[in-house]
């Protein structure tokens, strides 16, 4: 009997059209999220697209964390007893583990539970320099590390040949995570098909770039306010690439949050007739939050510096990639497609960056009458119809890449405008944004439009996408001036302060000057919650938040589909 009325409830439940929410009547807490990218693979050495880096950060455990409710951002001990030290240079560091972790069960362990060792860590950073894993993540390390030891089981050492600023935050990301040399070597170059990680969750089913479901790790070890983490039982994490259906989604109640709803859609939830973003009251009628949060983000659109037709560095070719810059309509694209959520960027540094300066204005503005003086100075001629031609006589024909997306048709419809009205011609190759920055890093795109959300709160984070040897990686411009690197060199070794200022700034007056990059914007993101959802707060540098998020559904709080 107890059983038919359970099935009776479930059954009324769906003709109430409420089958979608999350079961009430699930004895497990399950978060229920979207990713609004496929993952491309989940080996931390190799993934840097936002989807795979944002589920690496809860299957894999790195030495150090984001202090979760901290402002401004602090880092804190994960997998170690205290905060490492060094010497007196600066160059030798000591970290600590915590004994008693352990990885999550895989038979590359042969049936006995596996306890993670510092010799973990170390081969989660050597794995970096392998050739043949082509590691974006390379950067960090590469011609600075002197040598890692293992002095005991629980005991990191780690050498540089100079100081660097930098260090603790690389020791926050799943790129140094722990990774089990057994399990690296049971599946090669498939490991990122078969993640085995010490974190707060593994992977419980994946169907690839479509749905994700990540179970508590039951062992983890760390403590939050008195709670072992993570507080819910699992996450299910549906891919959603299209914006109205992760907006839909998250009214009908299928998703406990939503965070940076798109400019296209906002109309759906924010108030159009305030000046500041408000939500609808019917929608804080029924319980829901609004957080406007300025993230840690640039929007920029970059010109491959190898392409015979937009890149080069001869003054024909800064005058063409300088004449896009200033026919860019930045006053529209914020107040029109971002719907005021958005700062117009000014420099590769969002605001609360180290190295951000508020004081520092880009002298490439909206100008499309000094941008196509420019055009005619440096020999691209106009044709009678209408469009341009390059110095050497051939048609002037851009190629920009595009997701196929209502805002990247959006997008496309801004750069056209744009381009047309200087005289240039320019048409759209639509594809995954995953298949574009994979072509992007072989070189074989042209101009695309993309962002950068910081991986630690530094400024080094973001110039260094436009240095020369990380061209094929995150130097997708394939930007290679050796004013720019050697001056970004000096800035590296460099913390916070005037002197790294001063090189910040003459690096911004380089970008300025040759226009590897449009700069476009730093968005506010616009993240909405449920009533049920406990303990939510957005971090400015970690991708999600989930072993931190509780769930508590009351018998009323059921989500409404008017």
């Amino acid at each position: 009997m107890k059983k038919l009325r359970v099935l009776a409830t479930a059954l009324a439940l769906a003709a109430a059209g409420l089958a979608s929410a999350p079961a009430a009547l699930a004895a497990d807490k399950v978060l229920h999220a979207f990713l609004s990218t496929g993952e491309t693979g989940l080996d931390p050495a190799v993934a840097s697209d936002l989807a795979s880096l944002s589920l690496l950060e809860n299957l894999f455990d790195p030495m150090l964390r984001y202090d979760y409710s901290a402002r401004p951002v602090k880092l804190v001990p994960n997998s170690l007893r205290e905060m490492p030290s060094s010497d007196a240079s600066g160059t030798v560091w000591t970290f600590r583990l915590k004994p008693g972790m352990y990885f999550s069960d895989d038979p590359a362990f042969k049936g006995k539970k596996r306890e993670v060792t510092a010799a973990d860590y170390k081969y989660a950073i050597e794995r970096l320099f392998d050739p043949a894993i082509k590691s974006p993540w390379l950067f960090m390390f590469e011609g600075k590390l002197a040598g890692l030891e293992v002095p005991d089981k629980y005991t990191l050492r780690l050498r540089l040949k100079a100081p660097d600023p930098s260090l603790l935050f690389y020791l926050a990301l799943p790129a140094t995570g722990a990774v089990a040399r057994e399990v690296a070597e049971a599946y090669g170059s498939q490991l990122g098909n078969h993640p085995v990680g010490s974190g707060p969750f593994v992977i419980e089913e994946w169907k690839r770039s479509d749905k994700i479901t990540l179970a508590a790790n039951k062992g983890y070890h760390q403590v939050w306010q008195g709670q072992r983490l993570p507080l819910v039982d699992k996450v299910e994490v549906k891919i959603m690439e299209e914006y109205q259906s992760r907006v839909l989604g998250f009214l009908n109640g299928e998703f406990d949050y939503i965070e940076q709803v798109p400019e296209s859609m906002r109309d759906m939830v924010l108030d159009p007739s305030s000046a500041q973003p408000v939500l609808k009251k019917e929608l804080a009628a029924r319980g829901m939050v609004l957080s406007p949060f300025p993230v840690l983000q640039t929007y920029y659109m970059w010109m491959n510096m190898d392409d015979p037709v937009i890149g080069g560095y001869s003054k024909e070719k800064v005058a063409l990639r300088r004449a896009i810059a200033l026919g860019y309509n930045g006053p529209e694209d914020v107040a029109l497609l971002k719907k005021g959520l958005a700062l117009p960027a000014q420099s590769p540094l969002p605001p609360n960056v180290l190295g951000y300066d508020p004081a520092y204005r880009s002298p490439i503005g909206y100008n499309p009458r000094l941008a196509r003086a420019l055009l005619d100075r440096y020999g691209y001629k106009l044709g009678k119809d209408g469009f341009r031609s390059q110095p050497n006589g051939q048609p002037l024909a851009l190629v920009m890449h595009s997701e196929p997306t209502m805002v990247g048709r959006l997008r496309d419809e801004l750069w056209r405008k744009n381009l047309t009205a200087l005289g240039i011609r320019v048409s759209f190759k639509t594809d995954k944004k995953t298949e574009i920055i994979k072509a992007s890093r072989l070189g074989k795109v042209q101009m695309f439009e993309t962002n950068w959300i910081a991986d630690f709160p530094d400024g080094d984070n973001f110039f260094q996408l436009l240095y020369g040897p990380n061209s094929g990686r995150a130097n997708y411009a394939r930007f290679n001036l050796p004013d720019y690197n050697s001056r970004y060199e000096k800035a590296r070794q460099l913390g916070d302060g005037p002197q790294r200022q001063q090189l910040y700034r003459e690096l911004n007056q380089l970008i300025h000057a040759y226009n590897p990059w449009v700069l476009l914007i730093h968005p506010i993101s616009a993240d909405i919650q449920q009533p049920w959802l406990k303990n939510y707060k957005r971090h400015p540098v970690e991708l999600t938040n989930w072993r931190y998020l509780d769930i508590e559904r009351k018998s009323n709080m059921t989500p409404s589909l008017h």
